[in-house]
């Protein structure tokens, strides 16, 4: 339905609330892929074991069944400590939660994009809040994300009594750069990701072969590389606390869901994106968005 529901769900997204109202039957995703050839991601040995319990990983080194490789993926478990977590989720409940698609809630803190027609503007970004200032510092700890600049972050909530979930999708790749990264500060998830066979026109996707990889690494996603994917599906687990990072590969080859089966309890992450390069300093997108990123090195 075409509508914007006061769930704050719209078009084919859905959530408990809406579904059981306007009678929406919501697709078996979870059945469809589990009759797939499944794999469990083990962030101790950076390989993909057979299986769908995600509890697998936690078996390590004792796995059973052969590996694939399923190249980047960065965990860094306990990210945050026990106190950390404790304090921000204090923090972030303080300002208000906006209702978001699929049972969501959000608290966005970036600039107004409008990814079909290629437009950017400040709107109302005026920094992120001081109580998170401590996230980003801690990327410098990760050598992967040394010269991570924030652009957005957004706190998302994932409650099971509203059915939360998120849709397949890959992430913008005209204004976002290759590096996602997640810190899931409360309730242990499963990020799912899918294997992309569709065009290269949606989700911008063409724009890669404009950049060189962020990343260096043996698997540099290539144009052709993103055709004919195979039909596995890797289940990449995000423990309370830990910091996920996708890029490359696991970027641009995969879709990622968070499925509604997977949200046992309220979970609240934090989700950070960057430019492309043609917005960053040299690039020649850099008029437009200079303002945001002078606005981004504000905590307020």
């Amino acid at each position: 339905m075409d509508t914007v529901r006061i769930c704050g769900c719209k078009g084919v997204r859905t959530c408990l609330v809406c579904e059981l109202k306007y009678n929406i039957l919501k697709p078996d995703l979870l059945q469809e892929l589990k009759n797939k050839t499944c794999y469990v991601y083990c962030p101790y040995c950076d390989k993909a074991w057979p299986g769908w319990d995600i509890e697998l990983y936690k078996k390590h080194p004792d796995h059973v069944g052969e590996a694939i490789d399923f190249p980047g993926v960065y965990i860094k478990l306990n990210f945050l400590t026990d106190n950390e977590a404790d304090q921000l989720i204090k923090d972030l409940d303080e300002s208000s939660w906006e209702p978001s698609q699929s049972g969501r809630r959000k608290q966005n803190y970036g600039p107004k994009c409008n990814f079909k027609k290629r437009r950017i503007q400040l709107g109302s970004f005026a920094g992120f809040p001081k109580c998170t200032k401590f996230v980003q510092d801690k990327f410098l700890t990760t050598p992967l994300l040394e010269d991570f600049k924030t652009i957005e972050q957004c706190s998302l909530e994932y409650d099971p009594n509203r059915g939360a979930s998120i849709d397949p999708h890959i992430d913008d790749c005209w204004i976002w750069g290759e590096r996602i990264v997640t810190v899931n500060v409360l309730s242990d998830s499963v990020l799912t990701m899918i294997p992309y066979n569709g065009p290269v026109t949606r989700y911008n996707l063409i724009d890669i072969t404009k950049y060189s990889p962020v990343v260096k690494c043996a698997n540099d996603v290539k144009f052709h590389d993103i055709q004919d994917m195979g039909q596995e599906i890797v289940r990449i687990p995000m423990p309370a606390k830990s910091l996920i990072l996708l890029y490359n590969a696991a970027r641009y080859n995969w879709e990622h869901t968070v499925l509604r089966e997977d949200i046992r309890s309220r979970r609240v992450c934090l989700a950070y994106r960057e430019f492309t390069p043609p917005y960053l300093p040299g690039g020649d997108r850099i008029d437009a968005s200079n303002e945001i990123l002078n606005k981004s090195t504000v905590f307020w």
